[in-house]
């Protein structure tokens, strides 16, 4: 099961976490400058170890730009990842939530991204990932600079921590440009739903570290962790501060937006995401009371485009089919019973 329909672990402000650990192998150029022969090379020898621990290879040259831009939708690559020309390839253990991205940025991105507020987890599940590829592979390593990366911000730990967060009450309050500047102070960055240069969707962002070099894993994990918790409160306190008109204003537009969900005839990907942030700020202000957290996040990524039409029986035609199609999912999960 993906991390984004994972029952019983998503809160009311957090959605997944993510652990990425970059690595390069020892005696190759960094990716941007190997060749097609060498980035072949180490597809194939990481294939091999990782292929024999579960994981499923995706050669991205063979698929079509229709499936791989469905992975970046299931927060697997990256959107650069998506669309290089030169060889690369996904080894992939969807039920575990892990991710290698093999000649991305560096040689080797692995990533655990799981449901809820879990970077211990993750960090552990990519840890382990890291270590079976070490006992195979040389990595690129500095007594002085730690891990050697492609980008100089990436050096030491190589590690980037995230968690996608729901923070709908801090958005409508104009407080985000605010907390990305806190946040920045000590380390700490916000992105938007695919990361770095995307922009806010949905009233989701993800909350990341910036800094690798000078500081542990653990203490990078216990910072963000920390940062959370405040965010956390914060978004919390914004929306009990919500009352009278402005609350009542808020109540019809959270329940024309569930309303929208279920019956909407036509669903451009636009207009779901923000019907998908109302309806989940209602879920979480007790106002909504038949959709579960993981129904909406079954659809944030069942009904993106390239998901959507992947999955379809009949393949829409056009942009008008897709829009009905999603429609027609969005209706399916919905009537179907919330689990507990």
């Amino acid at each position: 099961m993906a991390w984004y329909n994972t029952v019983g672990k998503s809160t009311d402000t957090v959605v997944s976490s993510r652990v990425r650990l970059a690595r390069n192998i020892s005696g190759y150029p960094f990716a941007s400058k190997l060749d097609a022969a060498g980035a072949n090379e180490i597809i194939e020898k990481v294939g091999t170890t990782l292929e024999s621990a579960g994981f499923r290879k995706i050669a991205f040259n063979d698929i079509s730009p229709v499936m791989a831009t469905s992975y970046v939708e299931r927060h697997y690559v990256s959107p650069e990842f998506a669309t290089k020309e030169t060889p690369h390839a996904l080894l992939l253990q969807e039920t575990g939530g892990l991710a290698v991205m093999v000649c991305e940025e560096d040689h080797l991105r692995i990533q655990s991204i799981l449901p809820g507020l879990a970077l211990g987890e993750a960090y552990k599940n990519a840890s382990r990932v890291e270590k079976r590829l070490d006992e195979d592979f040389d990595f690129a390593y500095s007594e002085r600079l730690g891990y050697l990366t492609h980008c100089p911000t990436n050096l030491g730990t190589g590690m980037r921590a995230s968690v996608m967060m729901f923070l709908p009450a801090l958005s409508m309050g104009g407080y985000m440009d605010s907390l990305a500047a806190q946040l920045s102070k000590i380390g700490l960055t916000v992105r938007g739903l695919f990361g770095e240069g995307s922009g806010a969707a949905g009233s989701m962002y993800q909350i990341s570290n910036q800094i690798t070099l000078g500081i542990t894993e653990e203490e990078t994990l216990k910072k963000l962790e920390d940062a959370i918790s405040q965010i956390s409160e914060s978004e919390r306190r914004a929306r009990n501060s919500i009352s009278g008109e402005n609350l009542e204003r808020l109540t019809d537009r959270i329940l024309r937006a569930e309303g929208t969900l279920k019956y909407a005839w036509r669903m451009s990907s636009q207009e779901f995401m923000k019907l998908f942030s109302d309806v989940r700020f209602g879920i979480a202000l007790g106002i909504v009371k038949d959709i579960s957290y993981e129904q909406l996040g079954t659809l944030l990524v069942e009904v993106m485009p390239a998901t959507l039409t992947l999955n379809a029986e009949n393949t829409p035609k056009t942009e008008s089919a897709r829009d009905r199609l999603r429609a027609q999912k969005i209706q399916n999960t919905l009537s179907a019973p919330a689990q507990p």
